[in-house]
């Protein structure tokens, strides 16, 4: 005959509580707060607390201890393991940071973007570099009389001039200035570069925003608006418009969260400037 009272009423308890285990911290592990329920993974340790960023991007400090989950499991997480050498600092741009390093005096080369956006960003993530090399970034505010900037510029042997555009793909507008200013005088020492992104703002991978894509805009509207209007953002004044930028790249952390082809148009622009002539 069955027992329809089971064999032991007590083997599965459901208030034990199982039993935590120590685990050291580490950057990229994916910690639940158990209290709370918030998860996120670990991207910053420091002075026995740590900093849990979710997947919409947003951050929040926890201390070090007990009272996290992991995989549903409770754990107490302890400090970091003690590794070997301390690998070299970096910069935001993935280049080994040199402590204590002077800007250098500024060349007689520069490199100009389209706009203050564009110049901003490069300077966010590559400021360190271009400090130590002593290049200078300038924003042109557009494109459309490229070929007279360069001809006043007067580039020539030890005086280089890079130009970074948006929107330089075949058949462009962009594109026809680009290969004007190949053409024209100094031309030799001149590279133009761009990137295929209608603005820089789509040099930020949309995934930093919490998005699967930047939205589709048509044509004939205005593509920062169009923009923040899909997002759900304000769009209905200039500062409207600097707000969002600012929560654009405020999202940036490092080289990691640009577009590829952006970071190889900067890196080859800074070794053109930055190259000596004979």
């Amino acid at each position: 005959m069955a027992d329809r009272y089971g064999s032991d009423v007590l083997a599965n308890n459901p208030h034990r509580k199982p039993r935590s285990t120590q685990r050291p911290v580490e950057i990229g592990m994916v910690v639940e707060d158990a209290q709370t329920g918030y998860v996120g993974a670990v991207v910053r340790v420091e002075y026995g607390r740590m900093e849990l960023e979710d997947r919409h991007g947003r951050r929040k400090p926890f201390p070090v201890g007990p009272g996290y989950l992991i995989d549903g499991k409770p754990v107490i997480l302890t400090a970091p393991r003690k590794t070997g050498p301390k690998a070299p600092a970096r910069t935001a741009s993935g280049s080994v940071a040199v402590h204590g390093a002077k800007a250098k005096v500024a060349l007689a080369s520069r490199i100009y973007v389209e706009g203050r956006h564009d110049a901003e960003l490069v300077e966010q993530v590559w400021g360190d570099d271009l400090r130590i090399e002593g290049v200078v970034v300038e924003y042109l505010g557009g494109v459309d009389d490229l070929a007279g900037i360069v001809e006043e510029f007067r580039p020539g042997p030890g005086r280089r001039l890079g130009v970074l555009v948006d929107h330089l793909v075949a058949g462009s507008k962009e594109a026809r200035i680009a290969d004007a200013v190949r053409r024209g005088p100094g031309g030799a020492h001149t590279l133009v570069v761009g990137h295929p992104f209608v603005d820089i703002w789509q040099a930020v991978k949309p995934e930093r925003l919490g998005i699967p894509a930047w939205p589709t805009i048509p044509r004939g509207v205005d593509w920062k608006h169009g923009v923040c209007e899909a997002l759900r953002w304000p769009h209905s004044s200039q500062a409207d418009i600097a707000k969002a930028w600012q929560r654009i790249r405020g999202r940036v952390r490092d080289w990691n969260d640009l577009e590829p082809a952006l970071i190889g148009r900067v890196e080859e622009l800074i070794d053109f400037v930055t190259q000596c002539e004979s």
